[in-house]
């Protein structure tokens, strides 16, 4: 599997979530038909992986949390959705200041 950064493809998608959100950034990337939004706020980090044709795999999940937090799916929040699946991580309010 492989993660391509295609955030310059996105320019509304990015602007959109910087200015309406508490998003400080906000990567979009391709890992084959599935599209990938990473956003990272300073309490948290959001992602979201998304496939119009099929559900979202347990090893695409396994792999994007590796590659972009290196976290594992335990140490997240995981909410699935028809064909998509939300990835939360809230950061450690002591780590924070």
């Amino acid at each position: 599997m492989k993660l391509i950064d295609v955030t310059n493809g996105h320019a509304e998608l990015v602007r959109e979530q910087l200015s309406n959100t508490d998003a400080s950034f906000v990567k979009v990337y391709s890992l084959g038909q599935t599209t990938v939004i990473y956003t990272g706020a300073p309490a948290h980090e959001d992602i979201i992986l998304l496939n119009r044709d099929r559900r979202i795999k347990q090893n695409e999940i396994d792999f994007v949390l590796n590659k972009l937090m290196q976290l594992t799916a335990d140490e997240v929040e995981v909410m699935h959705g028809h064909n998509f699946v939300e990835l939360s991580y809230i950061r450690n309010q002591a780590s924070l200041t």
